[in-house]
């Protein structure tokens, strides 16, 4: 099949193509840098020519709340016009575990209303929602981080590789569409507070972990769930400590 991956040059996206061309896919990565771009449009169409599956794992370069939403709205209601106009016949994209339950804060509310548009379309999709990746704990702590302190509540964290998650949205990319959401998150469970305070002095980072029931996560209010998926989700293989063993030998 020829799969065109949105955002296939960056985190997610380069591994997604990676795993759907070792498995005999004819994997397209289509980002701005390939000379294709779903906010203006330019490239789209010529990308999509014969295209069978479009996996978006593009994401917003501003987390504010209008700009996200700008550009969800925008991207997405390019790329799924452009969609049925070429006849693709699966829509896949890549959302956040926990969105519905994180929409007062605009990114969330920008995810739900891009999830929104795909359900709403002609072209069948399918959803992936994963949780956190172990990649972005780093900047889940410093927006917690204020003077020094970094204020977290002590809520369930599952969180997950990054090759974890591309695996998930390439197998559900090359099978039919779900037109459903299917949950993935890590193999394990940690409270989000002491997660960050062991991974902190880990790294010898001499920052203090404030236990804050009432602490928010980029300022939406965190119930001790919000953030894992549900007990039949699917799960990576990666476990942290093995993620972090990989990491630190990657640097030597």
């Amino acid at each position: 099949m020829k799969i065109v991956v949105i955002g296939g040059t960056g985190l997610i996206g380069s591994k997604v193509v990676a795993f759907l061309g070792d498995h005999g896919h004819e994997a397209v990565a289509a980002a701005p840098n390939t000379g294709v771009n779903t906010i203006t449009g330019e490239g789209l169409a010529e990308a999509l020519d014969g295209a069978d599956v479009v996996v978006d794992v593009s994401n917003s370069p501003s987390f504010e709340a209008a700009p996200a939403m700008e550009f969800f709205q925008t991207s997405t209601g390019n790329l799924l016009a452009a969609e049925e106009k070429a006849g693709v016949g699966h829509h896949v994209a890549l959302s956040v575990v926990g969105t519905d339950r994180l929409a007062e804060n605009g990114y969330f509310r920008a995810k739900l209303t891009q999830e929104k548009l795909i359900a709403d379309s002609s072209v069948p999709y399918s959803i992936v929602h994963a949780t956190q990746f172990f990649e972005f704990l780093k900047g889940i702590t410093d927006d917690a981080t204020h003077d020094g302190v970094v204020s977290l509540a002590p809520v369930y964290i599952q969180p997950i590789a990054a090759q974890d998650v591309a695996a998930t949205v390439a197998e559900v990319a090359a099978g039919s569409p779900l037109n459903a959401i299917v949950e993935v998150g890590g193999p394990e469970r940690f409270r989000l507070d002491e997660l960050v305070r062991t991974t902190l002095a880990a790294r010898q980072d001499p920052r203090e972990v404030r236990t804050d029931p009432a602490a928010r996560y980029f300022g939406g209010v965190l119930e001790e769930y919000t953030l894992v998926p549900a007990d039949d989700a699917r799960r990576g293989a990666t476990r942290l400590e093995d993620w972090r063993a990989a990491q630190a030998q990657a640097v030597k």
